[in-house]
């Protein structure tokens, strides 16, 4: 047998595939075709007729109603398929492995057909003198590509051209629509009505962040604020991918405002350091390099402020056997198709990256803290502060969360702080100039920002003057509607800059004044932490919190040391 590519088409949206283009490459009227999130082709029977030469091969071995499915000739010749079913008549039924596409094998003794390894899948043969020719199917093949690449132009189009995804964030013209990431990523938006229940709730105005949109959207946030008006624990789990020794000023995003909520709440945080997923990424990242930025960054975010007694952070490579039956339980629970299904992993890919998804899941169900929620059975609720490119990883964690018998973990969305360079992408650890690092000193800090802030102001100061500037697309201002507190000044800048009134100088001045004093305050606190407070936030012990508003949650005792 002659080995054959597979007709894997990658659609983006469901439909994108003419059932009729199908059914004429099989040459037969009983496929089904449907597409999934990825938009591979995938059988709906289990039980499907194809002609002579055709061979359906499922992932997944077609005992599950959607098995992945890859179509494949074995042949060009019709001669090659009677003398492999010389011992069977037309209409027999015959069976084959076909299990773990891409590519079938050939062939073994009395009839079978075998793809790599696996369960068996019924064909029916309708007739040895219907095998079609591999122009044919490359006719056909073409046709199908040609449907694809036009819908995929129109959904870039209909998206402005922007990318989002853990890896990787690019805007249009116009930087990152956020509506659409909503209607793409099916969260919902924070509106005024859950605010004002928020401060209802807490008795506490919402952190500018939430008033100003900048935390925009959620799953089951209305959730959290029902157990704590019920006097119901939660916790909140948060995360950090050491990528350089020293964080920026986007990476504090996060941590602010999860401090903001365990101040508010009253709640225990868990924080993931996932050096083992930036050693499976980052390609000439080796592992005694990546552990030594996480101690590095876990410092940073220890600066922050947070409450010992009520924080847990761990790395990946030190924690994971604690929490690998949870990890495991996730692992059988997801599909191959799943994953690729969310993060677009292909063959090319380590293993590593296709493996760590539970990996980041794990943390959202409390089961995974023993030393914290010593009642391994009881579902303790988990809110998830986060920028919205870390969504895919617990869309597919609230998937299989019920099949566990496990609650859902409910998020809440940051828009991306902005680099320097402007506003269609975020910040990177690994360019200097499209980023203010905790390290920089003030000089360094204005020195950037009067160099590399994106500007939208005129091209000349008469033309500023005469037409204003536009703060929407201002990378100065942008950051100072995340780092300035005060709304009524936010907004008389905004008037000034937008009426030309005040210049690109002034207010690149301003967030020079703003931002210079949180570094200052942060490398103060950083310089004293040391190894005993690492090691004491680093360490597996119990986390004292009020769980509620009505209720108080007593926490374990520690165990007596021997």
């Amino acid at each position: 047998m002659s080995r054959n590519s597979s007709l894997f088409v990658n659609t983006v949206k469901p439909g994108a595939v003419k059932k009729d283009a199908l059914k004429k490459l099989a040459n037969t009227d009983d496929i089904q075709v449907r597409t999934d999130g990825l938009g591979r082709l995938t059988c709906v029977e289990r039980h499907m007729e194809v002609a002579a030469g055709m061979v359906v091969c499922c992932e997944a071995g077609c005992n599950e109603k959607a098995a992945a499915c890859s179509l494949y000739y074995a042949s060009d010749s019709a001669k090659d398929w009677e003398e492999l079913l010389s011992a069977k008549k037309e209409g027999d039924e015959f069976a084959f492995d076909c299990v773990m596409a891409p590519v079938c094998g050939g062939h073994s003794g009395e009839g079978e057909l075998k793809c790599k390894a696996g369960s068996y899948m019924k064909v029916k043969i309708e007739n040895l003198n219907t095998c079609k020719k591999i122009d044919m199917a490359n006719q056909v093949i073409s046709e199908l590509q040609a449907q694809i690449e036009e819908q995929q132009k129109a959904i870039t189009d209909l998206e402005g051209g922007q990318k989002v995804d853990p890896w990787s964030v690019e805007g249009g013209e116009k930087g990152i629509d956020y509506d659409k990431l909503i209607e793409q990523f099916g969260s919902q938006r924070i509106d005024q009505k859950l605010l004002d229940r928020m401060e209802k709730v807490t008795g506490q105005r919402p952190h500018h962040w939430l008033r100003r949109g900048i935390f925009f959207s959620h799953r089951d946030l209305h959730k959290m604020l029902d157990f704590y008006e019920k006097g119901q624990p939660f916790y909140l789990y948060t995360g950090r991918g050491p990528s350089s020794d020293a964080m920026h000023m986007g990476h504090l995003i996060p941590f602010m405002f999860t401090k903001w909520l365990q101040d508010v709440f009253d709640v225990p945080l868990v924080v993931q350091v996932t050096d083992d997923e930036k050693f499976f990424v980052k390609e000439k990242l080796t592992i005694p390099v990546v552990e030594q930025m996480a101690i590095e960054n876990i410092k940073d975010i220890i600066a922050l402020g947070f409450d010992p007694k009520k924080t847990f952070i761990f790395r990946d490579f030190e924690y994971y056997g604690d929490m690998y039956r949870v990890i495991a339980s996730i692992g059988k629970a997801t599909t191959a198709n799943q994953v690729k299904g969310c993060f677009g992993f292909s063959g090319s890919d380590n293993i590593g990256k296709w493996g760590f998804p539970p990996v980041q899941a794990a943390p959202s169900f409390s089961c995974a803290f023993p030393h914290i929620f010593p009642d391994v059975k009881k579902n303790i609720p988990c809110l998830i502060p986060c920028a919205i490119d870390q969504d895919p990883y617990f869309r597919m964690t609230r998937d299989v969360a019920p099949r566990l018998g496990w609650m859902k973990p409910a998020l809440i969305h940051s828009t991306f702080f902005p680099s320097l360079q402007g506003p269609k992408t975020k910040m990177s650890a690994s360019v200097d100039s499209s980023a203010i690092f905790l390290t920089d000193t003030p000089k360094k800090i204005k020195d950037k920002i009067n160099k590399h802030a994106f500007s939208g102001g005129g091209a000349t100061m008469e033309e500023h003057m005469l037409k204003g500037g536009h703060a929407e697309i201002d990378v100065p201002f942008q950051w100072l509607a995340f780092f300035l507190e005060d709304d009524a000044e936010l907004e008389e800048i905004r008037k000034q800059y937008t009426a030309g009134t005040l210049l690109t100088g002034g207010i690149k001045k301003r967030l020079a004044e703003v931002i210079t004093p949180i570094i200052e305050e942060h490398q103060k606190q950083r310089k004293a932490v040391t190894k005993d407070v690492l090691d004491d936030f680093l360490k597996k012990k119990p986390l004292v919190w009020n769980g509620g508003k009505k209720a108080k949650v007593e926490a374990p005792k520690e165990e007596a040391k021997n």
